[in-house]
């Protein structure tokens, strides 16, 4: 049986029968972006794979007479920092501990990474930049009042944000976890929190205006290999991270309707994205809110039948693509949205083809390092960060074990630690939120030690502890590591 016009079968087109790039791009593709977003990947994660290159020719540097200087000059020349004294200066009586040395290297990387995200604004998408403006302003003219997006804590989705939808950081409320599977009560107080605000303070706008909180949820599959590499969560199985995904937003909004009115101002959308390609596929829902899982419009059916348009045909097109796939009659509002984050992805599409191939070499987990705790407003790549967003160990232990068997395979395989990087945001503004916020990241270093005693009694398992003022666009706050030597000193 033919699909439904707008909408694909239910299994995806394999890769390896889409179109390369040769060349030419899609008419609404936004090339210079592109290289910016490029240039700014290549950066990041070649600082961050720089370590173990430079650590190997230590290793054959450390009896050397100038050891200590040549290892300095080095990571100076390579890396952009010295090297912690103490591990140097005992290079000639052993060997060096290169574990700590690569998680102390890795760390000071992130650090790296996280002010240069904030002092220089890399997407341009912080609050107040244009291109934030721009969006918050498009969106309050669709009816919505703010766009949650729930990605799943894999790192090939980290970048989803600011590549694959095209969307200013600043502008999304992002909580990854595990098969997108969010904390129902934690959103519901969210919601209350930003509902809260629209009364108070009319931000983003007046309580009175007839807008709705989005809730969005974004799984993932693989086109290249759908039954290994899609997700873990969901044990490689589209259709029931779908679903559940579904059963998800459909429980966040009875609980706001329990808790509050029925009626109660939540808007629901479900979303996918080919981890392989960038190519998201969207459940466009009805007028009456309805979503249909077997029922979806493609960015690579969109892109294929928009790519010989001019531009503004493009966009009708893609607007009745849209129209066309919604579970009942349209709704002219999510229509709207719906076919810009359509728009949007065809660069991403174009982007991975220029740069890729057509799809990512790396299909599995490359990550760098696992972020736990509650923030990463910095991270926005793919494959830098496995996530697992959290206010205990208890709760996210589900989370925070298979970032922990993903990097079993990555790094311990190898015999390099797993870098776990703790962090929770705080408001300024409130009195004591500081400590409190450094008291959470002791709390789950020690119960990071206490869950995973055997890999930090080896040396395989570190942690740096880091702080942020949420109110202000500024970088994180190293407070504390488990990396400590002789002298008492630590990261």
């Amino acid at each position: 049986m033919a699909a439904e016009p707008g909408a694909v079968p239910t299994q995806p087109t394999p890769a390896s029968t889409r179109t390369p790039f040769r060349g030419s791009l899609h008419p609404l593709t936004d090339r210079q972006a592109n290289g910016v977003l490029h240039a700014y990947d290549n950066q990041v994660k070649g600082s961050f794979d720089r370590i173990v290159p430079v650590l190997k020719r230590l290793s054959t540097l450390q009896h050397e007479d100038d050891f200590v200087g040549a290892a300095q000059r080095l990571a100076r020349t390579e890396l952009g920092f010295e090297l912690p004294l103490p591990i140097l200066e005992k290079a000639w009586v052993t060997q060096l501990d290169m574990r700590t040395l690569f998680a102390w290297c890795l760390f000071e990387t992130y650090e790296q990474t996280s002010h240069a995200f904030f002092q220089a604004d890399p997407l341009a998408g912080k609050p107040g930049s244009p291109a934030a403006e721009a969006f918050d302003g498009f969106l309050l003219s669709c009816g919505f009042h703010l766009l949650d997006i729930t990605p799943c804590s894999d790192g090939r989705l980290a970048h989803a944000i600011a590549y694959a939808l095209r969307l200013p950081f600043s502008s999304v409320r992002r909580r990854s976890h595990a098969g997108a599977l969010f904390d129902v009560q934690n959103t519901v107080n969210r919601w209350v929190k930003t509902e809260h605000r629209r009364y108070r303070e009319a931000i983003p706008n007046p309580a009175h205006e007839d807008t709705r909180y989005l809730k969005v949820v974004l799984y993932h599959f693989s086109s290249k290999d759908p039954s290994h590499e899609g997700c873990a969560a969901h044990g490689s199985n589209d259709s029931l991270a779908a679903s559940c995904g579904f059963e998800r937003l459909k429980d966040f909004q009875q609980a706001v309707e329990n808790s509050f009115c029925c009626g109660a101002s939540v808007d629901l959308l479900l979303m996918g994205i080919d981890t392989d390609t960038d190519a998201i596929r969207v459940h466009v829902p009805g007028l009456d809110g309805s979503t249909n899982l077997e029922r979806w419009v493609d960015a690579q059916d969109v892109y294929a039948a928009t790519v010989h348009l001019g531009e503004q045909e493009a966009k009708a097109r893609i607007q009745a693509m849209v129209e066309q796939a919604a579970a009942s009659s349209p709704d002219p509002s999510m229509v709207r949205l719906v076919a810009r984050l359509l728009e949007n992805n065809l660069s991403q599409i174009d982007y991975v083809r220029q740069h890729h191939g057509g799809s990512y070499g790396d299909a599995g987990h490359a990550e760098r390092f696992i972020g736990v705790g509650i923030g990463f407003k910095e991270i926005h790549l793919r494959n830098l960060t496995y996530f697992a967003y959290m206010d205990t160990v208890e709760e996210g232990a589900a989370d925070l074990d298979v970032g922990i068997k993903i990097f079993t395979g990555l790094n311990v395989s190898r015999g390099l630690p797993v870098p776990v990087v703790v962090r929770f945001d705080y408001n300024s503004q409130v009195p004591g939120a500081r400590e409190r916020a450094i008291r959470n990241c002791e709390r789950i270093q020690a119960a990071l030690e206490n869950r995973y005693a055997d890999l930090f009694r080896q040396g395989l398992l570190h942690a740096l502890l880091t702080v942020r003022d949420q109110d202000r666009h500024t970088p994180a706050e190293a407070v504390g590591s488990t990396i400590t030597f002789a002298s008492g000193g630590g990261h």
